[in-house]
């Protein structure tokens, strides 16, 4: 049904922050909170015999955590929950891992409650909801954490772009939205959808935000948002 609202799981041990997210959702005439779990173990369990869209996934809890739970869940494929990470961001080391796990993205949790709206919507609508200005910030904070010395093989797949579309690669992983690079390039912002379009066909991916956790891996570019 084109009308149906977005359900929505919040997973979270928290129980006064579950409250204050499904207050702000259930005013929503598109959104419907389906189900509630304190840990990732849980939210899994319920999983089995609830529907859900999108899944709000705290990072921290108990039994199993938040990067876990949503490698399993998107385990299920393109049909299964898309997962939003919760973070503190101060203190969750692990937000990179999740992206990595496959979450569409992450959002703060003191967030305004307008810009949580916004990414659920994105996220149901098959968007990642990583603000371009965000991503750069969480992955110059959590790059130092990845496995030191040599970066990965690089994606064998880089050898199929052309040169233009590696351009634009390396632009949307330093963090650039896409009227930014239109305005980089000189072209239209449709003529740079498209090319992020073909990058992500080629290379595999699923989102610009798996696009940028490829370029931080292999050496694309460097902690700080530099090509290498």
């Amino acid at each position: 049904m084109p009308n149906a609202p977005i359900r929505v799981m919040l997973v979270d041990d928290q129980a006064l922050l579950r409250t204050g997210f499904r207050m702000v959702l259930a005013a929503q005439p598109d959104m419907e909170v389906v189900a509630e779990a304190g840990d990732g173990a849980e939210a899994l369990e319920l999983l089995r015999t609830t529907e859900a869209d999108v899944v709000l996934m705290d990072v921290r809890m108990p039994r199993l955590d938040g990067v876990e739970a949503t490698r399993r869940i998107r385990a299920g494929g393109p049909e299964a929950p898309k997962v939003l990470i919760l973070t503190t961001f101060d203190l969750d080391e692990y937000a990179f891992s999740g992206l990595k796990a496959g979450a569409s993205g992450f959002m703060l949790k003191d967030v305004p409650p307008a810009e949580l709206l916004s990414a659920i919507r994105s996220v149901h609508s098959g968007d990642a909801v990583v603000a371009p200005s965000t991503t750069r910030r969480l992955l110059d904070r959590f790059s130092p954490m990845l496995p030191s010395g040599a970066p990965e093989p690089r994606h064998k797949d880089l050898e199929r772009l052309t040169e233009r579309e590696r351009e634009v690669l390396l632009l949307v992983a330093q963090g650039l939205s896409n009227g930014e690079i239109a305005g980089r390039l000189f072209v239209s912002e449709a003529t740079v959808k498209t090319h992020v379009g073909r990058i992500l066909t080629k290379l595999g991916l699923r989102d610009r935000v798996q696009v940028v956790v490829l370029a931080y891996e292999t050496g694309l570019v460097r902690a700080g948002g530099g090509a290498a």
